[in-house]
């Protein structure tokens, strides 16, 4: 069972997913509402563990920010997806860079934005075509200045292989590799695209265009 929150002021958009969901044996929508405050109110009156997929509106109509509400979701223990209608490019690259597991448009289908539900609940990156329109031609989000040598030790452990691997396939030292790793994560995190955890690691190699879906490392 995927346990999903929506946030989106606009109360009409919630309803038609909350329906969507509803049809759906394997999801349950354990929270609705217009703001990322009330749903932290809820989940500590109610003790309720954190959603597995928060679906937030990309601008609400309480003055926050983009960078602000995905932030406080992630760092409550959500994923979060981005659902916009893709009309501000900038914002989008905000939440993006904040730490937006992807993003979907509300011109899109309940079963597309469904299915953006599923990718995400498993842990993985949301490649479509909003987050490809959001970052394109945006250099500055695309190029964390990686060396070469970090370029290669990202793109064989973010495709799959243990550290130790990626040390004896490059004919490195494992420190070395974890070395190479460690400044990585603080290039991402310098350029606003933190990436804390291997599957954020492959999404960024994926963004880059060192690794792309069809890659088999394992």
């Amino acid at each position: 069972m995927t346990r999903i929150a929506l946030i989106d002021d606009h109360e009409s958009v919630r309803l038609g997913i909350e329906a969507a969901c509803a049809r759906v044996a394997a999801t349950d929508v354990v929270f609705s509402g217009s703001t990322v405050r009330e749903y932290l109110a809820w989940r500590t009156y109610a003790a309720a563990p954190p959603a597995d997929v928060v679906v937030l509106d990309l601008t609400l109509g309480d003055g926050t920010t983009p960078t602000e509400n995905v932030t406080r979701v992630i760092r409550d223990g959500s994923p979060v997806i981005i659902h916009s209608v893709a009309d501000r490019p900038a914002s989008v690259r905000e939440a993006l860079a904040a730490g937006a597991a992807g993003v979907i448009s509300k011109a899109s289908r309940t079963g597309d934005v469904l299915a953006a539900i599923g990718v995400v609940a498993r842990g993985e990156p949301l490649d479509n075509v909003e987050w490809a329109s959001a970052v394109e031609g945006d250099r500055a989000f695309a190029d964390a200045q990686l060396s070469a040598r970090e370029r290669d030790v990202l793109r064989l452990y973010a495709a799959g292989l243990p550290l130790k691997a990626v040390a004896d396939r490059l004919g490195i030292a494992y420190s070395t590799a974890k070395e190479n790793i460690t400044r990585v994560r603080v290039k991402y995190v310098e350029v606003g695209r933190p990436a804390p955890t291997k599957v954020d690691l492959l999404r960024r190699a994926m963004e880059d265009g060192l690794v792309d879906e069809s890659t088999d490392e394992h």
